[in-house]
């Protein structure tokens, strides 16, 4: 004769393997994982941007009364956002954060300029279109004469004058957004 409380260990365990497997077809039973559909919801806008106005991950469709374009998915201002990507879009994106506002490029030489080496930081801090809630910073690098990459000082407005390019990228994009409503 067998014991109840045998059995309900393997009874638990099935109730979990099969509430697993009903989870990956709730996905797509055997699609892109989670991770997976988030990173290419994250990346789709890269430098080829969609859609109008500013982002929404949420698909909403809504603004919020007074929120500016902060967008219902978006930690951070989407107008800020979409102006950095365009600002940026000549430059490779490493990482792209769009509910911490944190934007990263890799490492580009111009072409004029082989030897030299660019990277950007930039990290958009509030979802109002405001100037202080930009932070931009610049690294420079020059390639030695044995081949190793050494830092470079930046000139000192260079930040200033990208974060400017960027807030005047999404005032355009919310003056243009502004008529479509």
């Amino acid at each position: 004769m067998f014991r109840l409380t045998s059995i309900v260990p393997h009874v638990i365990l099935l109730a979990s393997t099969l509430a697993l497997g009903a989870c990956d077809s709730y996905v797509g039973g055997g699609g892109p994982s989670q991770e997976e559909v988030q990173r290419r919801e994250m990346y789709k806008y890269g430098s080829v941007l969609g859609g109008d106005g500013g982002l929404d991950l949420l698909a909403s469709g809504k603004r919020v009364e007074g929120e500016q374009g902060g967008g219902g998915g978006l930690g951070v201002n989407s107008f800020l956002w979409r102006g950095t990507l365009d600002t940026l879009s000549f430059m490779p994106i490493m990482s792209a954060d769009p509910f911490g506002g944190v934007i990263l490029t890799d490492w580009y030489s111009p072409p004029e300029a082989p030897d030299s080496r660019f990277k950007v930081n930039v990290y958009i801090l509030d979802k109002q279109l405001r100037a202080d809630a930009l932070r931009a910073t610049v690294f420079r690098q020059s390639r030695q004469k044995g081949g190793a990459w050494q830092d470079t000082k930046v000139g000192s407005d260079t930040a200033g004058q990208l974060e400017d390019t960027i807030l005047t990228r999404a005032r355009q994009l919310r003056m243009a957004q502004a008529k479509k409503d």
